[in-house]
């Protein structure tokens, strides 16, 4: 067990830099205004709202996504994250949950569960049409009657999962969903992931547009849908378009059915910022390191956050996190648990590491992907604007 789950709590009401290291940082103003901004575009714009649960993994993160039940629907990935949920389902203020990977065999039972014991809507995603035959061979061995309602996820150029709507294979799953009785088409779902490319509102403005023609393009392809289907769901979003929705006005079709999904907008991190569409205090999470070394000579620092407290994904911006009290050093090389600063900023700018850095010295970082690092640590240690412990979330861990 994390010697971290055993002590936490003794480190609330004091200040970020009494913790060990290294730890996540998460600031609940910052949280609360980023998610206050997407509500409140999204009620705007008179459009339904699905969280994903991904990037923070709390049932505390998911209650305020929800606006406590305000909004009602979510997604997850595994389903250590259903599971975790199942309390916001027992207090009413959550209703369904898309299970957002392409369905497999192994899932099933336990997905099938959360709806028969805890009352917990389920949504599949398919895109393709061996998910279909699996369904109904899962239905007929078990003798479940209900339909899966499933979302068909269309590629809109991220290449990751989904089909793209010039594939014969989009029109042959929607066939096969649409004629079995073991599926229900609840709608459709893309997800942007290459909208993290954008550099301008005007780029993600468009990236969502084109989300948008995606989705109604194959849905066009669905003819004679069952009646007791009920409406039809154009899902579209992903954090980079999200923060621009409130855009998407502009683009809303007449009697369409649009929700938007997001994952990342509570936490943001450098990815975001790289964006141009989020700014650096927009960033709500942070990991604390402690300086381990300073080596003059080749003017770099070492501290004690390597690849497993950080990530290795990168931006824009140099490294694979930043300084937060100075974005002109930067964690340039990671081990397992090793981290080098070195600067980057101007060179003719440069300062020298051992009059920045001692050892000892606690630094916050500003990581360059929220959702992983934040997936590493036990504890997530939640600060308020003094960067004072005030409460520590307990994140559902594995898969």
């Amino acid at each position: 067990m994390d010697i971290s789950l055993q002590t936490h709590q003794s480190y609330i009401g004091k200040p970020v830099s009494a913790l060990p290291t290294p730890a996540l940082v998460l600031s609940k103003p910052v949280l609360e205004r980023n998610v206050k901004r997407l509500h409140d575009d999204v009620e705007a714009l008179g459009i339904g709202f699905r969280p994903h649960v991904k990037t923070l993994k709390t049932i505390e993160a998911t209650r305020i996504m929800l606006a406590n039940g305000k909004y009602r629907k979510i997604v997850a990935s595994t389903l250590s994250e259903i599971r975790g949920c199942l309390p916001l389902v027992k207090e009413g203020i959550l209703d369904e949950c898309l299970y957002g990977l392409p369905i497999r065999p192994s899932v099933l039972a336990d997905l099938d569960a959360f709806t028969s014991q805890h009352n917990l809507k389920i949504l599949l995603m398919v895109d393709h049409a061996d998910h279909i035959r699996i369904l109904e061979e899962f239905n007929t061995s078990t003798g479940r009657k209900a339909p899966w309602p499933v979302f068909i996820k269309v590629d809109v150029g991220t290449s990751r999962a989904g089909i793209v709507n010039s594939s014969p294979r989009l029109d042959q799953v929607i066939r096969s969903a649409n004629d079995s009785t073991a599926v229900s088409i609840y709608g459709f779902y893309c997800h942007a992931g290459h909208s993290y490319a954008s550099k301008t509102t005007d780029q993600a403005v468009q990236v969502l547009q084109d989300e948008l023609e995606g989705v109604l393009t194959a849905a066009k392809k669905l003819v004679d849908r069952k009646t007791e289907d009920g409406e039809l769901i154009l899902s579209i979003g992903a954090t980079p378009t999200a923060h621009v929705v409130a855009n998407l006005k502009k683009s809303l079709p007449a009697n369409a059915n649009l929700e938007l999904h997001a994952g990342n907008f509570p936490a943001n991190d450098l990815q975001q910022v790289a964006t141009g569409l989020v700014a650096q205090d927009d960033q709500a999470v942070r990991v604390i390191a402690e300086v381990c070394s300073v080596y003059p000579e080749r003017n770099e620092a070492l501290i004690n956050a390597g690849v497993i407290a950080l990530t290795k994904e990168t931006s824009l911006f140099a490294g694979l996190a930043r300084w937060a009290d100075d974005i002109n050093w930067s964690i340039v090389r990671v081990s397992q648990e090793h981290g080098i600063f070195s600067w980057v900023g101007e060179e003719s700018k440069k300062e020298k590491a051992e009059d920045r850095f001692e050892v000892g010295q606690k630094v916050l970082l500003y990581t360059q992907h929220a959702c992983i690092t934040s997936a590493m640590y036990y504890v997530l240690y939640v600060v308020d604007e003094q960067d004072i412990i005030r409460e520590t979330w307990i994140p559902w861990k594995g898969w």
